[in-house]
């Protein structure tokens, strides 16, 4: 049996590619936490999580100090149990942010070791339902760009073949954001999707008085319209409304799910493979997803995210923001307007090694 003989743990920082602001906050930079298992056959796999700027070396301590000793002597195919473990080690921080983007860097290590061991990638250890998944672009999008950019962005998106765009919604008028999007619209006619996406900063009446105003635009999605806490307040909005309303990104555990899709309080869900946990709980949320009919198009982590999108039947989009090109040594694949799920052994990551440890902060 492959027994962990090592687990070590490390944080780099990696620099934003652009400038990102949304209706709550700035991306500075990406902390991202590397976690590195290797068992007495020799095989190695790495996995990662990530914060936006702050709680980096909270998750670090917390895997060093807590997580890391217990997996030495285990058997690393045990993915589910070994969770299981750490998690229930924790309780004393679950749910809870740190304690999940911690499982999730150990977790996404553990599935590199299966799948290398498997001489298989990810997407098709994980389910295998479809290589190639639709893009949709976030990148150019941003709250603080103006509106000829975010036309400019999108045209170009289409002139792709993307599937659509995402603009960030959140100006102090209502009006202001059905200009920019309503010009959005018409440069890029009926048949391209445009997403919409608040970051939790409304109130349950100003999102139903936004989606009002928004309505003849023929939205994708309204995504993190309220406070992610916030339930009843999102059924209020889905029974308001015809746009469909996404969530997720700030979900810390499969519960929070199975909450909003029993209520009706979304439509479409977003879970982030790093704060929800993980590979192990982000397959069970979309699981789940399947089961009440709902469409899965996580967060952020595209380099990762294409994998999972193209396991589950019932992935329908993945989010184009660039973010590990700076410590990886290859880039995602892109055909007509789709991405390829990397057919290469493990989670598909060329980490850059020397890159990592330039950026390599602790």
């Amino acid at each position: 049996m492959p027994v962990i003989a090592t687990a070590t743990a490390s944080l780099i920082d990696v620099e934003v590619e652009t400038v990102r602001q949304d209706a709550v906050q700035s991306f500075a930079k990406q902390e991202t936490i590397v976690v590195d298992i290797t068992t007495d056959d020799g095989l190695s796999g790495t996995g990662y999580a990530y914060t936006i700027g702050t709680g980096g070396h909270s998750v670090l301590a917390l895997l060093r100090h807590s997580l890391l000793p217990q997996l030495i002597g285990q058997d690393s195919r045990d993915i589910e149990g070994l969770w299981r473990m750490l998690h229930n080690s924790t309780r004393a921080t679950t749910v809870g942010v740190i304690t999940s983007l911690a499982l999730a860097a150990v977790d996404t290590a553990l599935w590199d070791l299966r799948c290398l061991s498997a001489g298989q990638p990810l997407w098709r250890m994980a389910g295998g339902a479809s290589q190639s998944v639709p893009l949709y672009d976030t990148e150019h999008g941003w709250l603080q760009l103006p509106t000829d950019e975010l036309v400019a962005g999108a045209v170009a998106a289409k002139r792709n073949g993307w599937g659509g765009t995402k603009i960030k919604v959140g100006k102090p008028s209502a009006v202001e954001d059905a200009e920019r999007l309503r010009a959005v619209r018409e440069a890029t006619g009926p048949a391209f999707d445009i997403m919409i996406d608040a970051n939790q900063s409304f109130t349950s009446a100003e999102a139903i008085r936004r989606a009002a105003a928004f309505s003849d635009l023929d939205l994708f999605w309204f995504e993190e319209p309220l406070p992610a806490d916030d339930v009843s307040g999102h059924i209020r909005l889905a029974e308001s409304t015809t746009i469909p309303v996404a969530v997720g990104e700030s979900m810390y555990s499969i519960g929070q799910f199975r909450d909003y899709l029993q209520r009706g309080a979304a439509s479409i869900v977003q879970p982030d493979v790093a704060r929800i946990g993980g590979i192990t709980p982000w397959l069970k949320v979309a699981h789940m997803a399947e089961a009440f009919n709902v469409v899965v198009c996580p967060h952020f982590l595209m380099e990762l995210h294409v994998s999972l999108v193209a396991a589950v039947p019932n992935g329908r989009y993945v989010e184009h923001i660039p973010q590990l090109r700076a410590i990886t040594t290859d880039e995602m694949q892109i055909v007509d307007g789709n991405a390829l799920a990397p057919e290469t052994p493990g989670l598909g990551i060329a980490w850059n090694r020397d890159a990592m440890e330039d950026r390599r902060v602790a």
